[in-house]
Parts: C-alpha cells; sequence; structure tokens
C-alpha cells in the first residue's frame, strides 16, 4: 500500500532521516519504534505531505506523491492523527468528529461513519455535546481517532497514541487500534511503548537517528538481541 524510496527528510540544515526505504503492506499493522528523535514522526510527517522529502520518494496505492498537497493526500485516504490529539478544545465532542468528514470520499458516508465510531468508543456518544477540551486524556485520544476514522482512511497514521496515558488505558488504545485494522483499514503506527508495539505490529521497522536499523515481523524483533539491550532493559 506505501512505500518509501531513498528518502532523506530536512528541517532547514538539519537532515532528520537518512535514504528511509520501507514498505506497508495492506491489510496490516505496521509499527516504527525507536527512541526520541530518532525520526519515526518526521517519517509520517513526509507521507502525509507536512515535511517534503529532499531526495527520494514516497508512492501510496502505486500513485507517486511528491506533487500532491497534504490536504489531497486525506481525500487518497491517507490520515494522520497527531501526536498531542490537536483537538479543537471549544467545540464539542460531536463537532470535532464531524470535521474529520470533510473530504469528498467520506461525505457521504458520515453517518454510517459516526454510529461506527460511536459503538467503537461508546463514551464519546454519551459526551457528544460536551466540549473536547474538557474531555479526559484517554477520551480525547478517543476522539481523536475517532475524527481520523470520519475521514474513511485506507492508511490510518497514529503518532504516539498511549503518550502520557494510565496502563489501563493504553491497553484499551492498543486493543482499538486491533480493532480497526480488523475491520479493513492499514494501521502505520509510531509508538514509544515498544514491547506492545511490537506484539501488536504484523511488521515493524527500529529508527536510530534517522536510518533504519531493524525491520521484520514484529513478533521476531521481540527476539533480537540488540532491540532488547536498547529498548527493553534486558
Amino acid at each position: 500500500m506505501l512505500r518509501l524510496e531513498g528518502v532523506d527528510a530536512f528541517y532547514g540544515d538539519l537532515q532528520a532521516l537518512f535514504t528511509v526505504s520501507l514498505e506497508v503492506p495492506a491489510g496490516g499493522i505496521f509499527a516504527l519504534v525507536g527512541a526520541n528523535a530518532a525520526g519515526k514522526s518526521t517519517t509520517l510527517r513526509v507521507v502525509s505531505g507536512l515535511v517534503p522529502p529532499r531526495h527520494g520518494r514516497v508512492i501510496f496505492d502505486g500513485e507517486e506523491l511528491s506533487r500532491i498537497p497534504a490536504a489531497r493526500r486525506v481525500d487518497l485516504g491517507i490520515v494522520q492523527v497527531p501526536e498531542g490529539r490537536r483537538l479543537f478544545p471549544f467545540m464539542t465532542v460531536r463537532e470535532n468528529l464531524l470535521l474529520g468528514a470533510h473530504p469528498q470520499r467520506a461525505r457521504g458516508e458520515r453517518d454510517a461513519t459516526l454510529s461506527y465510531v460511536y459503538r467503537l468508543f461508546p463514551v464519546l456518544h454519551e459526551r457528544a455535546s460536551q466540549l473536547a477540551g474538557s474531555l479526559s486524556g484517554g477520551e480525547q485520544q478517543m476522539c481523536a481517532i475517532g475524527r481520523a476514522l470520519m475521514a474513511r482512511p485506507k492508511l490510518l497514521m497514529l503518532d504516539e497514541p498511549t503518550l502520557g496515558l494510565a496502563p489501563v488505558l493504553v491497553g484499551r488504545i492498543f486493543d482499538t487500534v486491533r480493532t480497526i485494522n480488523a475491520d479493513g483499514v492499514t494501521v502505520l503506527l509510531v509508538e514509544q511503548n515498544v514491547r506492545q508495539a511490537l506484539t501488536l505490529a504484523t511488521r515493524a521497522c527500529v529508527l536510530e537517528s534517522g536510518k533504519l536499523v531493524l525491520e521484520g515481523a514484529g513478533r521476531d524483533l521481540l527476539g533480537d538481541e540488540r532491540l532488547k539491550r536498547a529498548y527493553l532493559g534486558l
């Protein structure tokens, strides 16, 4: 579904990605793991069109994306849930969700998708008329994921969805990601919770200082000695 070929990305003169090549197969969960400043979020921004690659190509469903702006990529089915949720705090939960259905491909299915989001996150239905800024951290993350689902993504990119959440909510978010994937959405997951991310992922890669250093089946990487020493404290 998604392929990066030799991507270099910069912030000004600072290089953040070095010749990154990877493939995200359709129908699976692909995890990007690594330490802070490893280039994980930058990779998502390159795919979504927020950071243009200096070199290399990004191909989605067979289409090269270099000339396609970020808004148009959402129409193609690439949808990102940013780190920090980025909700509109003084709008209601329902209004935040409906904003997600802006793409043309999602408008005709808006009511059906909203019902799906409410089934996935019943608390959002209960809080539909509540201001999004008054939700708990976990509820805000559910709202951010729900808003992304309203766009009817083919590829859902999640940037640190469990950051700052209590352990019980971390488990619920991962269970929800598994359900979304089972319902036919390909997932690209950036996550610092390495053990759970690799347990969940069908495939994964490890980034270090902007370079891809390991790639393979998620559970296979859990047994890699280098990864265990660097990220699992073993």
